[in-house]
């Protein structure tokens, strides 16, 4: 019989902040295209209410999802805040419309990012503000310069990076403490592996997104079969496996339905034997 293995539940950003590792991401509770409001408030902010119930206790969001619509509808449906809920945002992203993303991590838009999520999410200070990306038009060391500066203002508490390297990641720690990297990744999606073992050596929560990529048609085929066979959906079997690779994964999956909510937080039940994570490598 196969080995049963178990996985840690938690971890800690930053080496303060504990939280539970099946967070949320507030990305789909926007409009269509992550534009504009969604197409039912009210079960926006039910899923939001429900993820915080169901033991949530770190959501990730951004001040251009929406643009600023993710970050509004948590203030409205969670504030003030219950005690122990980190709230991580993002800035260096301008919106021009559904499906448009165009990067800007300069100075001058970080500023008016970062003071915007404050007030939206009537906070005084951001538990965790990643850099959404890096800006290639911009001095990668005048972006730090001004992370480095809003810590030490103490409007920022901990600082993350998003689609980054690990050479990325050891430049930008001449400048700051880096406790998290967001990178596209999934168990048929493996580019970054390389930052998830950084990430491990240097106790950094990785968090990936995109937990499904889905690109391979072979590999979706397995992650069906072996899904079947334990009673479970595709879906739920891409979060658990993400939660058994590595102790520093930390998932955010997102929904706009609190049916879709309750369904992958039992992403965390499922037992995963020795000799289905080897089917799965």
């Amino acid at each position: 019989m196969s080995t049963k293995i178990s996985f840690r539940k938690d971890f800690t950003l930053g080496g303060d902040l504990t939280v539970r590792r099946m967070g949320f991401g507030a990305m789909r509770i926007t409009g269509q295209g992550i534009w504009g409001p969604p197409k039912d408030h009210a079960e926006a902010v039910r899923v939001l209410r429900r993820a915080v119930e169901l033991g949530v206790n770190f959501i990730d969001t951004a001040d251009s999802y929406g643009p600023h619509v993710s970050e509004e509808l948590i203030a409205e449906a969670l504030h003030p805040y219950p005690k122990g809920l980190v709230i991580a945002t993002k800035g260096g992203f301008l919106r021009s419309g559904p499906n448009q993303w165009h990067i800007n991590s300069h100075p001058d838009h970080l500023k008016e990012a970062l003071e915007g999520s404050l007030a939206r999410l009537k906070v005084d200070r951001i538990d965790l503000y990643q850099l959404h990306r890096v800006d290639p038009t911009v001095p990668f060391e005048k972006t730090l310069e001004f992370l480095q500066g809003v810590q030490e203002e103490g409007l920022v508490k901990h600082i993350g990076l998003s689609e980054v390297g690990v050479e990325e990641i050891k430049k930008a720690e001449a400048y700051v403490e880096v406790v998290s990297v967001q990178n596209k990744y999934s168990q048929d999606f493996r580019k970054w592996e390389s930052v998830l073992e950084y990430c491990e050596k240097t106790g950094k929560a990785f968090i990936p997104w995109n937990p499904m990529n889905a690109g391979n048609v072979e590999n979706m085929q397995v992650l069906d079969k072996i899904a079947g066979k334990l009673g479970v959906t595709t879906h739920q079997l891409a979060l658990a496996w993400l939660l058994y690779h590595s102790p520093n994964n930390l998932l955010i999956p997102g929904t706009s339905s609190v049916r879709h909510l309750e369904e992958n937080m039992q992403a965390e039940k499922i037992e995963l034997t020795e000799d289905i994570l080897e089917q799965l490598a």
